[in-house]
């Protein structure tokens, strides 16, 4: 029961093989088995959603499903306000008490679905291993000794030992799609903007994103619906596909088995009939620095209270990039924002003539948790800086962009392709990476395999 997609979750809801109350008991007997080892939630919502699936049993009973998520139990990543229950955002930090629901949770309740945690993060989302958390480290189900990714890993490892059935995450630099690819689930970063980041803590509020983490491409698609209040036509994918693959910078440093799986998705592809060729962003090099200066001071101008009031609360890490932001110019600050705009105009240009473009969603497989640096073709470069370096771009130009599933390494690790569109063209994305995941290894629903 626990590995359905949502879409097939929604057929046996309406056909009553089983009821939403049924689920979410179910549910919550696998996160009090395996959430404690592999720290994936920092707050479980059992009465109220207890109550909200027997609720939502009676409605279906009565009445019929209002919608694809109608009873469906899913999580949020505990950054996002959920009346009456803490937002700790996975700090010792003293927490938020929100009154009110984040927009994004009334649309999730509007739709029928049930909401059954919150998820554990990296601290403040400002890291990409979720190892500096209050709550204790997120382990990969494929290797407990390894990363889940970060800042979204609880709501990837919830996905993938099935204790919900999608989740919500942030994206500021990769936050969803870097965990997306360490534990072989979906993660979409919709267009900038789509989805409303309000009642979410912030990181950098002209970088942060908030999107579905899902087993498969049309469950992102049914989430994201709902969050966006998307009620026409599915787009659908043109028959030959015309992809763009991205060289240069972001593309000469990789791991050994993601440029084999990034080679292996172009055959398949193309042996499929369609069309990949490279392209080019020629300012690419500078995404880092642009990231950062533009990051860094955001995220420190929010922070500066509790800063001042309880800096010996945050994790070492966060704290050192949280105190980088007060030491940076206003000067630098803009010069990045100009710079940002050139790099979202050849992003713009990269994708003229093509529907998307393909290019790994993270360098290297889940590192070891602690991890300061990986090992890439024989040179040590910092694991943060190689966890970001395929996401972070389009952070800063705000293109849609989605993390599929794509094989695994020897070792078992999962592996995942990233596509990205046109700003504006989320829908159209999604349509594009239904027709990609079923042409790459496993195909649509090919996550599973962890220890529960």
């Amino acid at each position: 029961m626990h590995s359905l997609t949502v879409a097939e979750l929604a057929a046996g809801l309406r056909a009553r093989r089983f009821s939403s109350l049924e689920l979410t008991l179910h549910l919550l007997g696998r996160i009090e088995r395996l959430a404690p080892e592999l720290n994936a939630f920092i707050t479980v919502l059992a009465d109220s959603a207890l109550a909200d699936a027997a609720r939502a049993a009676s409605e279906i009973a009565s009445r019929g499903p209002r919608g694809p998520l109608h009873g469906v139990p899913v999580s949020v990543k505990d950054l996002v306000d959920v009346a009456g229950t803490p937002t700790t955002s996975g700090s010792a930090v003293p927490p938020l008490m929100p009154t009110a629901d984040a927009p994004l949770v009334t649309r999730l309740r509007e739709a029928g679905a049930i909401l059954i945690g919150k998820t554990n993060l990296h601290e403040f989302a400002f890291g990409t291993t979720s190892d500096e958390t209050a709550f204790g480290p997120v382990r990969n189900p494929f290797d407990t000794s390894r990363s889940a990714g970060g800042s979204s890993a609880g709501a990837a490892v919830a996905l993938v030992e099935g204790m919900c059935f999608a989740s919500i995450g942030t994206d500021t630099g990769g936050s969803i799609r870097i965990p997306a690819a360490a534990c072989g689930i979906v993660g979409l970063k919709p267009t900038y903007g789509e989805v409303s980041c309000e009642g979410v803590v912030p990181l950098s509020t002209t970088c942060d994103h908030a999107g579905p983490m899902t087993r498969t491409v049309p469950d992102a698609r049914l989430v994201w619906a709902a969050l966006t209040g998307q009620t026409g036509a599915i787009d659908a994918a043109p028959n030959v596909i015309t992809l763009g693959v991205p060289g240069g910078y972001l593309l000469e440093r990789l791991d050994p088995d993601v440029r084999r799986s990034l080679a292996d998705v172009r055959v398949r592809l193309e042996a499929a009939g369609h069309t990949i060729r490279d392209v080019e962003i020629p300012s690419a090099r500078i995404t880092a620095d642009v990231y950062l200066h533009i990051v860094l001071p955001e995220a420190s101008r929010y922070h500066a209270p509790m800063l001042a009031t309880s800096a010996d609360r945050y994790s070492p890490g966060v704290r050192l990039r949280l105190e980088m932001g007060r030491y940076l110019l206003a000067e630098d600050y803009v010069r990045a924002m100009e710079l940002r705009n050139i790099l979202r105009q050849q992003v713009d240009a990269a994708l003229e003539g093509c529907d998307a473009l393909l290019l790994p969603a993270l360098a290297i497989p889940a590192p070891p948790l602690g991890a300061g640096s990986v090992d890439i073709d024989g040179t040590p470069e910092p694991v943060r800086a190689a966890m970001l370096r395929l996401t972070q771009l389009f952070n800063l130009t705000g293109h849609p962009a989605i993390a599929i599933p794509s094989g695994a390494t020897a070792a078992g690790l999962p592996l995942g392709m990233q596509l990205v569109a046109r700003r504006g063209g989320t829908a159209a994305l999604l349509a594009i990476a239904e027709a990609v995941e079923a042409q790459i290894d496993g195909g649509a629903g090919s996550v599973g395999g962890g220890p529960g």
